[in-house]
């Protein structure tokens, strides 16, 4: 019986890449994700490691509040100079050096723009001299206040030479520096891992970077000769004690990588999350391959049968022809995420201008157990139900025509209703009810439940819909067989589009969410903001645009001004819970610039959200405990409760806390105008303000209302861009389809030839089968969509979602990709079909 199988998987090698399609871009998608986050994760290793080799020993403060790389960015306390003295008393250190190393020096390159970064920091520190790492490429380190130096990396990507004069942006507006000097890494490299770097004299960086004299973010350390750092390491502790962080330079490396990897295996998850979608979705095209091939080899399986197969032994030869295309499939699979996961590494090392240089590609084990028991596993699944039908094939058929008839849907149907509600009912408790921890799992469980429940309703519904959109291609015989061709088999027609309902359904689920979210920011930015100029810049890195503080001091004498206000943002900690925070130089001016009114904060209170003080329990009065990014914990009293959205934010500070923010420049900016005065008339004095500025501009509210909103086109972008795999993989399976159909079909369209249909008749045939066959998938895509997207915007009211959208001209869009969509993948069956030979057609078993 395994001969015999083997025989009949090597007559039939196009049903074996056909079959195997899917699975190889699934397993792509998996193993390359884990191929890149390996590659990364070495990569960040090797940085670190690198970055951290002239340090025996680092001491730091312990910071004022703990953030990890997905919430922020960790701001690290101030070591008083002092410290260093007690240092280097220690038994066993050789020698202690200051450092200061902070994100957050932009420099604002030759064209006039800020230096922008889409992952690495842009560190500013002190100059201390080159060490076992650094090699000078250009002049000498900076010697007075109004001299820098930087590594190649920036220096080739702001297109400043040695002796140029620089504009820097700190945490302190823009100031002139003279670059002296221009520094690279052993090794030929520009940068480590695509690091900014700007040195400027120690205190000129403890007042830029750091805002506090005589003070340094970590003192690294060298132990003497014999002393191991581990020694050290615990010799510093004792002496410094509890109040410190010593660790080694290895540490202190495994620590850094550690944080990035975070990130990393967030991005990671992602990617994986869309590979399970592109794998449920190869999961109907396997199905629907193995059960055209089933039907094809009725007569085969049945003379097995009559010569003493059991019904076991003829699911075996199913099965193992699915191993066989899955690990074949696995094995391409794995090559091609090799690939791919260089080729994202690749983009990720270039991304922004960054000059990251990655660890050789490497394969690790977990991508080689995951491509072949994914690429097994999913094959094996989807062959189950089709070797279920092959061992019911009775003896008799051997000596009947070959023949698929058609099995009453009742079965199927109940079974489709039942999985559908049972995926409803979860989805709505996920969605309606308050499930604690359990809500993600509701959702996103319910949602396969009830697509799988869908797909298994829709060849109840395939017959008559797929009729009715036939009918707009009848006008010709060609047209009519087509139409016919595409209701004949309703489980067959029901499994091709419903591998590209899941594509479209869920790129129209986030359509109508992202839509609804934007319209209803605009509504509600259009109702409460009476502001008619905002300052304000589009976030391209890790650190928000900031701009002077001064600007909005100068806008408020600007003749037409009625108030001018700023705000400043950090993430704190309140009562050991960490939430995001809002500051201003004055809430009452604040209030008027906005369009409502408060009063004015006394350095010891806080204004709250009515919405957000209801959910936490603050009443009126009530005094919490702030834990700012630096300086010590200051105690506020509630004084103020205002609506949810009559103001930015959900807790706005008093101006006396904005020193002991990560970032102490304020990063968005209100500005209204007096009663009749025009925003023409006002706008340019604005914009003349921040032009030292380079990272804001000011703009009227409602360019400004349409660059907050443009963030969630990406999002959709990204989402497109992403499941695009999984509606590449429905293309294959209305290919596939097609393919094996016509196969199925040889002696029928040899019969049509014969008859008088022509070949250019015979290829639109079989174009109309494709075009029906996607539009029906696509159909069923952004309707099922549309719900779904509208049950999730419905959910998410009491977020701030007030609005739904039913984005009616993407969905037309679908529609008409769908259709171009059928005429691709209608191709390569229909120049097939139309090249067969009449009469060996006619003649065909």
């Amino acid at each position: 019986m395994l001969r015999a199988t083997l025989k009949s998987l090597l007559a039939r090698k196009l049903r074996l890449i056909l079959s195997g399609l899917a699975v190889v871009l699934g397993v792509m998608f998996v193993s390359g994700a884990l191929v890149l986050t390996d590659t990364l994760n070495r990569t960040f290793d090797s940085i670190f490691a690198d970055a951290y080799a002239a340090t025996d020993v680092a001491v730091t403060a312990k910071p004022a509040l703990e953030i990890s790389e997905l919430e922020g960015e960790e701001v690290p306390a101030p070591l008083p100079a002092a410290t260093i003295d007690k240092i280097k008393t220690v038994s066993g250190v050789r020698d202690a050096t200051g450092r200061i190393d902070l994100d957050g020096a932009r420099v604002i390159a030759a064209d006039g723009k800020v230096l922008t970064s889409f992952g690495p920091p842009r560190m500013g520190v002190n100059w201390t001299g080159v060490d076992d790492i650094m090699e000078m490429r250009a002049g000498r380190g900076p010697e007075s206040d109004d001299e820098i130096a930087m590594n190649a990396a920036t220096a080739a990507l702001s297109g400043w030479q040695v002796g140029d004069r620089v504009p820097v942006l700190t945490r302190e507006p823009k100031k002139m520096f003279t670059l002296v000097g221009v520094w690279a890494y052993t090794g030929g490299r520009d940068s480590l891992g695509g690091v900014q770097e700007v040195a400027f004299t120690t205190p000129v960086a403890q007042a830029l970077m750091l805002g506090e004299a005589n003070a340094f973010t970590s003192v690294v350390v060298r132990a003497d000769d014999g002393v191991t750092p581990a020694q050290v390491r615990d010799d510093l502790t004792t002496a410094l004690g509890a109040d410190y962080q010593v660790r080694t330079g290895e540490e202190l490396a495994a620590d850094s990588a550690a944080g990035l990897q975070e990130g990393v295996g967030f991005f990671n998850q992602i990617l994986l999350g869309f590979a399970g979608v592109a794998l449920f979705v190869g999961i109907f095209l396997i199905l629907n391959t193995f059960s055209i091939i089933v039907a094809q080899r009725t007569r085969e399986l049945a003379l097995l049968r009559a010569m003493g197969a059991s019904r076991n032994q003829v699911i075996g030869s199913v099965m193992v022809e699915a191993v066989i295309v899955g690990a074949v499939a696995a094995v391409l699979g794995l090559a091609a995420g090799i690939g791919a996961g260089a080729g994202l590494g690749y983009l990720f090392s270039t991304m922004g201008g960054s000059s990251l240089t990655l660890a050789p590609v490497g394969v690790p084990l977990s991508a080689v157990i995951s491509a072949f028991v994914v690429g097994i596993v999913i094959t094996v699944i989807a062959a189950v139900l089709p070797a279920l039908r092959a061992s019911r094939i009775a003896p008799i058929a051997a000596m009947q025509e070959v023949a698929t008839p058609d099995r009453p849907l009742t079965k199927l149907t109940v079974a489709g209703s039942l999985v559908t509600t049972i995926g409803a009912t979860a989805l709505g408790l996920g969605l309606f009810s308050d499930t604690g921890d359990t809500t993600i799992w509701l959702i996103i469980g319910g949602a396969l439940v009830t697509f799988i429940g869908i797909a298994l309703l829709t060849p109840l519904i395939s017959r008559p819909v797929v009729s009715l959109l036939g009918r707009l291609f009848s006008w010709s015989l060609p047209g009519r067989l087509g139409r016919l061709n595409s209701g004949r088999n309703p489980r067959r027609t029901a499994i091709t589009a419903a591998a590209l309902m899941v594509g479209i359904a869920l790129v129209t689920g986030v359509t109508v969410v992202m839509d609804s979210a934007k319209s209803s920011l605009k509504a509600e930015v259009a109702r409460v903001l009476k502001a008619q100029i905002m300052i304000s810049g589009d976030q391209a890195g890790p650190r928000p645009p900031t701009y002077d503080p001064a600007v909005i001091d100068e806008a408020a004498t600007v003749p037409g001004v009625r108030a001018a206000a700023g705000v400043y943002h950090d993430m704190v900690q309140i009562d050991g819970e960490q939430r995001y925070v809002n500051a201003t130089g004055d809430l009452a001016t604040l209030a008027q610039a906005y369009g409502t009114t408060a009063p004015t904060l006394t350095e010891d209170q806080l204004a709250v959200s009515a919405e957000n003080a209801a959910a936490w329990g603050w009443q009126d009065g009530r005094t919490v405990t702030v834990q700012a990014s630096r300086g010590e914990p200051h105690t506020y009293t509630v004084a103020h409760l205002y609506p949810e959205g009559a103001l930015p934010g959900s807790i706005i500070l008093p101006a006396g806390a904005i020193k002991d923010f990560a970032i102490t420049q304020p990063t968005i900016g209100y500005i209204r105008l007096d009663d009749g005065v025009s925003v023409s008339a006002v706008l340019p004095q604005i914009k003349a303000l921040v032009a030292d500025s380079p990272e804001v501009t000011a703009v009227d509210q409602q360019t400004f209302v349409d660059d907050q909103a443009a963030g969630f086109d990406q999002i959709i972008m990204m989402i497109q861009i992403l499941l695009g795999l999984a509606i590449l993989i429905a293309v294959l399976g209305v290919v596939n389809t097609l393919a094996l159909s016509v196969l199925e079909r040889t002696r029928e369209l040899g019969l049509l030839r014969a008859v008088g249909l022509n070949r250019s008749q015979t290829m639109r045939m079989i174009t109309v089968e494709a075009v029906v066959i996607s539009v029906f998938g696509a159909l069923l895509g952004v309707t099922v969509g549309a719900g779904m997207g509208s049950a999730v915007t419905r959910a998410l009211e009491n977020d701030g979602i007030t609005e739904l959208v039913l984005p009616w001209p993407r969905m037309a869009t679908y529609l008409a990709l769908a259709a171009l969509v059928g005429v691709v993948a209608a191709i390569l069956p229909a120049l097939r079909a139309a090249r067969l030979n009449v009469l060996g057609a006619i003649s065909h078993d």
